[in-house]
């Protein structure tokens, strides 16, 4: 092999080694350069924006309720025994005194006629009384002065056994009619939890009597908007199953919160008559505040308690204060001016960076 052959591929051997780590340290040089001027970081950052205006605003409190009638009683029986006769089925409707259900009541009927019979006796035991008086009184002078008052006392004797054995009577009378159940109000039964034969007590709820006449919305709100909810403020009713609304309003609201649930009972009433079965899912909007005119602002805009306007090509944070609500947009009632170009997302930029509007 000749010498200049040998130091030619010596040389190439040479030259190939070196490129890699001579590429290596340029694109090491451009990574640092980058990392300290940072281009992406110094350049406008592009965001969306909104100019505000003022516009009518509506403070919306969204909850789900559930169909309930205003008017409905568990019935139960004031006395126990044996369920006789159940005239009725679900889906009835009754009138106030219609029969709803029998009990049993031969024993009862029995303790009545002894009642009767203890009160006849009594009777008859106080006109025995009252005619020995009456003699004692005819024979004047005639008749020692104690046996007169011997006969006063036994007639008074015998109408205080009268009058107890009344007690007795009435007593069993009422508790016989407690065996006869009669509809408290006119209403439709809702739901029957017995059948006949069944043995019952004053605890068992025999059936659900309810006024379909007269609709409610049962719901809870959570305590921390429960001061902003009043009776009489308008809602927006809409039924499982329909798309239309009905306009309604709040029509009670408790003065407890319950402790365990923190939630708030409330309960809204349709401006108009609606026939629906209980228990059905009411999607309730509450409108606590109307507006007609106010600023307002996208939830994401917000940042804190501040927000980010465009000025001057500059992203500028500026406090504000809002009215902090469930809703995608929040009242700002500080802090902005009409006209004013706020950032529509305050997570894309920082105070002071350069922005561009698309």
């Amino acid at each position: 092999m000749r010498p200049e052959a040998q130091t030619s591929g010596t040389q190439g051997r040479s030259a190939r080694r070196i490129w890699p780590w001579a590429a290596a340290l340029v694109l090491a040089g451009a990574g640092i350069a980058g990392f300290y001027l940072q281009p992406w970081i110094n350049g406008p950052v592009a965001v969306a924006v909104e100019t505000v205006e003022l516009a009518p605003a509506t403070r919306v409190l969204a909850v789900n309720g559930r169909i309930a009638a205003l008017h409905s009683v568990d019935i139960r029986a004031l006395v126990g025994g044996t369920l006789r006769d159940l005239p009725l089925a679900e889906g009835d409707n009754v009138q106030q005194g219609d029969v709803l259900a029998r009990i049993d009541a031969a024993n009862q009927q029995a303790i009545l006629r002894q009642a009767v019979a203890g009160l006849d006796a009594a009777l008859v035991a106080e006109a025995r009384a009252r005619d020995a008086l009456e003699r004692a009184v005819a024979l004047g002078p005639n008749i020692a002065r104690t046996e007169r008052d011997a006969a006063e006392r036994a007639l008074l004797t015998a109408a205080q056994e009268v009058a107890r054995a009344t007690a007795q009577v009435d007593q069993a009378q009422v508790q016989l009619d407690n065996h006869t159940l009669q509809a408290p109000m006119a209403g439709t039964v809702l739901a029957l939890n017995v059948e006949p034969g069944q043995t019952i007590d004053p605890a068992t709820v025999l059936m659900t009597l309810a006024d379909l006449e007269r609709l409610i919305v049962e719901t809870d709100v959570d305590e921390a908007y429960a001061t902003q909810i009043r009776a009489g403020q308008p809602a927006v009713l809409q039924l499982s199953g329909e798309s239309a609304t009905r306009p309604g309003h709040v029509r009670y609201v408790s003065q407890r919160v319950d402790s365990g649930t923190g939630g708030l009972a409330v309960e809204l009433s349709f401006d108009a008559p609606v026939r629906a079965p209980v228990g059905l899912t009411v999607t309730t909007n509450i409108v606590v505040d109307e507006r007609r005119a106010a600023i307002t602002a996208p939830r994401a805009a917000i940042d804190g308690d501040g927000v980010f306007v465009v000025i001057d090509g500059i992203a500028t944070r500026r406090p504000v204060t809002v009215i902090d609500w469930p809703a995608a947009r929040l009242i700002v009632t500080e802090g902005l001016e009409v006209g004013d170009v706020l950032i529509a997302d305050a997570a894309v930029v920082t105070d002071g960076q350069a922005v561009t509007v698309p």
